[in-house]
């Protein structure tokens, strides 16, 4: 008989996360609701009187932040009691009230940017000269004149804004349809035992020894996901057309550059990764051609690259336990730093994990003012202690910059968001590596550090370049349907993983489990984030303190510079293909040394 997931109301206290936290009572959430309203209509008296003074330019300013980061912290709370039941219809419903909300706040604010960007620099800068206060926003007025070719009228901006909801509904209907609606069959395990296949299950069941249970749950999961294949290709269709639509009304060469320009990066580091990535294919095919090796098989398939290649060693590791190995391995970043890890331990900021409904995978997220909150859906592996260390790097980095700066500088960019996370990975990691004589186990330790490679910096290249080529097409005037999508995604993989992997048939549909294809070109910065964090990881381990200093500046930074100068703080400077070299060469020499290992 399957078990079946225990319902939300059946999960332990302790492994919960604390909402109340933000809230004590849902009334207090409302009256924040009522507070956004009242000060959201205020600003709108400001309209068309922005730069009229130095006071009307501070009191927008202000009025404009404080309403942003009060709607960030209620949407916060909505949206972590949505994510850990989303068929809980209160919760659906909440969620969905913030999210009309932010929209109607992006109508109600649309006229700031603009009225700032119409006024010279000169009235600007005597404003700011008059009243000393402005000077807090200084950047943010910087931030908003480089963007002046990209920003409308106040009028059109307007317009743009009301499109927010409307846009997002590709997203909703990908995550509705995947977290809650989808139903997979149950499998039978290694055991003879059915049980529950899930979007949560599938990769832990991939990690099996046993392969017939491998490709059993590879071909059931698969199945399943190509029998709604037109649907997942007609939404994701949808989120590339709502894309075109505000890169092109913004005056966008392509929907690439507007995505990175949010970020304050050029497209360059962006095609840079991707051909530098195809320039050293090599190492990944060498992967392949070892990892064939290592298990003896004389076909490799896609349903074998997740098991451990290297037997009887892989062990479970409880959620106890991973955090007394995270704590011990991140002790190199300062006594600081494993308080804060102790007390998101022991304070309930992590929801542990899988129940019904609950979304998949595995996130952190914060809003200012309160401490993180991280969601997993644990199940005792050791990729499982490896998700922890890595969504508390983004909570800490989160945590050193809402500490250091002002709300409108805290929240840092995209594009250095995965370097705190993959920096935390990458030393503990290199903690178990020096605390192991045993060879096998250097030999486990070894390929998983590989397979971070293959997973964070290929894999995430592979999704980069399949996003930045299905824009094109659409660009370009072709509608994205099953069938050329799934054609390109099984090209890209079989160029990808070389000649010693059968890219089987059900992999063309892969790209239809990717909700990361949402997130508007977000993967190419797991990459870039990789090959900082290998460069950082190396500099903590090698100068100790100094390299430490650095790195925690760099954390405290938010986006009070463009995150290429701020990760030169800690070292690395991703205008150049330098660091993801050196990164895939290093991925080579552990291919070499796993291949000599005598184990």
């Amino acid at each position: 008989m399957a078990k079946e997931l225990i319902s939300r109301d059946e999960v332990l206290t302790e492994n919960t996360w604390n909402l109340q936290d933000l809230y004590g009572k849902e009334s207090d959430w409302e009256s924040d609701l009522q507070l956004i309203k009242e000060k959201s209509d205020e600003l709108i008296k400001y309209e068309g009187k922005v730069c009229d003074s130095d006071e009307n330019l501070l009191a927008v300013l202000s009025l404009s932040a404080f309403v942003e980061e009060k709607i960030e912290y209620a949407y916060s709370y909505a949206a972590r009691l949505f994510d850990q039941d989303q068929g809980n219809t209160k919760h659906q419903g909440m969620n969905a009230r913030m999210f009309s909300m932010i929209a109607e706040l992006g109508s109600k604010t649309s006229f700031i940017g603009p009225e700032i960007l119409a006024c010279d620099e000169e009235k600007l800068e005597g404003f700011i000269a008059k009243n000393p206060e402005l000077e807090l926003y200084r950047k943010q007025i910087k931030e908003l004149k480089r963007l002046k070719n990209h920003t409308l009228s106040a009028e059109l901006e307007k317009v743009v804004a009301m499109t927010a909801e409307m846009s997002n509904t590709p997203n909703e209907v990908y995550e509705a349809f995947t977290n809650v609606d989808i139903r997979f069959p149950n499998v039978v395990d290694e055991n003879g035992d059915e049980v529950p296949l899930t979007n949560g299950s599938f990769v832990p069941f991939l990690m099996s020894a046993d392969r017939e249970f491998r490709g059993r749950v590879f071909a059931a999961y698969y199945s399943t996901m190509k029998s709604y294949i037109n649907t997942f290709a007609a939404s994701y269709n949808g989120e590339v057309k709502q894309r075109i639509f505000h890169s092109r009304i913004r005056n966008y060469a392509s929907n690439l550059e507007a995505a990175v320009d949010a970020n304050n990066v050029s497209p360059e580091v962006y095609e840079n990764l991707v051909k530098t990535v195809n320039e050293n294919l090599d190492k990944l095919h060498a992967y392949v051609a070892l990892r064939k090796k290592c298990l003896r098989l004389e076909d490799l398939h896609m349903y074998d690259i997740y098991t451990p290649m290297i037997a009887d060693v892989a062990k479970k590791v409880s959620y106890e336990q991973a955090q007394e190995t995270i704590l011990k391995a991140l002790a190199v970043l300062g006594d600081d730093y494993v308080a804060l890890l102790k007390e998101g331990f022991e304070n309930r900021w992590i929801d542990v994990y899988e129940n019904k409904g609950k979304r998949g995978g595995a996130y952190s997220a914060t809003a200012y003012g309160c401490h993180p909150y991280i969601l997993l859906n644990y199940h005792d592996t050791f990729d499982d202690m490896f998700t922890l260390a890595h969504e508390m790097g983004h909570s800490l980095h989160s945590h050193y910059s809402n500490t250091a700066q002002p709300y409108i500088y805290a929240g840092y960019k995209i594009f250095v968001a995965e370097v705190a996370s993959t920096c935390n990975e990458i030393l503990l990691l290199e903690y178990l590596l020096k605390n192991t004589e045993d060879k096998k186990e250097r030999a486990y330790l070894l390929n998983h550090y590989l397979d971070s490679f293959k997973g964070t910096v290929y894999r995430q290249t592979q999704f980069a370049e399949f996003e930045k080529l299905t824009n094109e097409m659409v660009e370009n005037g072709e509608s994205l349907n099953a069938e050329n999508l799934s054609s390109l995604y099984m090209d890209i993989n079989k160029r990808y993983y070389g000649p010693d992997m059968i890219s089987d048939d059900e992999i063309a549909y892969e790209w239809a489990r990717i909700p990361h294809f949402y997130y508007n070109f977000y993967v190419y910065q797991y990459a870039t984030s990789f090959c900082a964090a290998v460069a950082i990881a190396n500099m903590i381990l090698t100068e100790g303190k100094p390299a430490v200093e650095r790195y925690k500046k760099f954390l405290s930074s938010g986006c009070t510079d463009a995150p290429v100068e701020l990760l030169k703080i800690a070292g690395v400077d991703l205008t150049t293909p330098a660091p993801i070299k050196a990164a895939l060469d290093k991925m080579g020499e552990i291919v070499k040394e796993l291949a000599d290992l005598d184990f």
